[in-house]
């Protein structure tokens, strides 16, 4: 727990800040503790950047933004009030607790952020003297993206996965080099921004982006000022992206526009020129996408008024979709499975639509409010455990380390479905495991344990 509580996050910022939270007309003590907690997962992210790959930072702070920040500013902002289905202190009462015990989970064992602390020197020796392997992971992950359209979706998801070698040769060449080389760095990640606007979808974009910033930080140490002006771009890009990506769907799924950035531009600019980008309506549509909760006062509201408690039931056919292979379990559940979301949330779906009940919608289907926040406990225990078997065995493969986004870009997202996030976790594991078996004398090297905690000490005693 020393990496959630030990850490010296600039406490005076933090007091102020909840000093002026707390002066907000009508603020209830629900929101007010839900602006608090998300407060402090911010600051702990924002301080640990440079010094690891804050996974563990990630996952908080995103619950608490989707589940916590989100549903604060709906149940506050009477454009948005609409979208919330019982009232504030029902909602928080099970969903505040059921966040807190996920991110102890994620803590409890961790002592010095396992699995998240890269050791710089063995990385850059190892690429070092294997200066070919970044761009073979590149042309991997091209490769592997071309043709997992012509397989079927359980085959074409290895592929997927694959194709997130590309992300994993950007880092070995920023760890690896003195200078810094753009090239690959514009292939690549002009690639997923093309990929992004083809098809009107941007997570992609916006989360290898945050494990991009991590990586340059562990690398170059940017100070307080600079990790400050980086964090606001990111969000001015996401509020951006948040504002523009529905109608851009629309232009170009429904209008028939071509896809692109002139396109992009072009609905930004219709935006502006009615005021509506940054007036009520934006607002509201920037709630809404980072209001997890709207989905999860569907679920409590239907649980178990309408529909009784699933008793496990669900769960097991999450965890039967999550680890069997189709061939075995040709009826599991499928990705975006709208029969379920429905039965749960009382909310149809036009065809083609695809929504999640979340982790913590699924844990309170499944158990209710006190079994739930039991669930999120061992869920966020399961990730910490991932991460902590990546640093065990990151001993003898310092490299292992620069794989950890693979395996948790998708996790990481609160708004996806349980069984596709475990899934994810699954089989990107595996994968992993089945290229460092295969390659293990490639991988491997051997030296003498060199202090790998150094970074994590910094952090947990200076805070940055």
């Amino acid at each position: 727990m020393n990496s959630l509580l030990g850490v010296n996050i600039n406490w005076p910022v933090f007091f102020i800040m909840a000093f002026i939270t707390l002066l907000i007309p009508g603020i209830t003590i629900f929101s007010y503790c839900a602006i608090l907690i998300t407060l402090h997962q911010f600051l702990l992210l924002f301080y640990s950047i440079g010094y690891v790959n804050p996974v563990r930072y990630f996952f908080g702070s995103l619950m608490c933004l989707q589940l916590l920040l989100g549903p604060t500013f709906a149940y506050n902002v009477d454009i948005a009030k609409i979208q919330m289905r019982i009232p504030q202190a029902e909602y928080f009462s099970y969903v505040i607790p059921a966040v807190i015990f996920f991110i102890i989970g994620l803590h409890i064992s961790c002592r010095k952020l396992e699995g998240e602390v890269l050791d710089e020197e063995k990385i850059k020796a190892y690429i070092t003297s294997n200066k070919n392997l970044p761009f073979v992971f590149i042309g991997i992950g091209f490769l592997a993206s071309y043709i997992s359209d012509f397989f079927s979706s359980d085959v074409a998801f290895v592929f997927y996965l694959l194709s997130g070698m590309k992300f994993i040769g950007v880092f070995m060449i920023i760890m690896g080099s003195k200078k810094l080389k753009p090239l690959s760095l514009i292939i690549v990640y002009g690639s997923v921004f093309a990929s992004s606007l083809q098809g009107a979808m941007f997570h992609d974009l916006l989360t290898w982006l945050i494990f991009l910033g991590a990586i340059f930080a562990i690398k170059y140490k940017p100070s307080v000022y600079i990790k400050a002006i980086m964090t606001i771009a990111f969000i001015v890009l996401s509020i951006f992206i948040q504002s523009v990506k529905k109608d851009y769907r629309t232009a170009t799924q429904e209008a028939g526009k071509s896809t692109g950035v002139e396109t992009l531009t072009g609905v930004y600019e219709e935006n502006e020129t009615q005021g509506s980008f940054l007036g009520a309506k934006s607002l509201s549509k920037n709630i809404v996408r980072i209001n997890q909760g709207y989905i999860v006062t569907n679920v409590m509201k239907t649980v178990p008024s309408v529909v009784p408690y699933s008793k496990g039931e669900e769960l097991n056919q999450i965890l039967i979709a999550a680890i069997l292979p189709r061939i075995i379990a040709p009826d599991k559940l499928t990705a975006g499975n709208q029969e379920l979301f429905t039965k749960y949330t009382g909310l149809p779906l036009r065809k083609g639509t695809s929504m999640a009940l979340s982790s913590v919608g699924d844990a309170y289907v499944n158990f209710g409010i006190a079994g739930g926040c039991i669930f999120m406990f061992f869920l966020g225990l399961l990730y910490s455990e991932v991460l902590k078997a990546f640093y065990r065995y990151g001993k003898n493969f310092p490299v292992l380390l620069l794989f950890v986004p693979l395996v948790f870009y998708y996790p990481i997202r609160p708004d996806c479905e349980l069984q596709t996030i475990l899934g994810h976790l699954v089989k990107s594991c595996f994968l992993i495991f089945v290229i460092f078996l295969v390659w293990k004398k490639q991988f491997k090297v051997v030296t003498q344990s060199s202090g790998e905690s150094i970074h994590s000490d910094t952090l947990v005693s200076s805070g940055g």
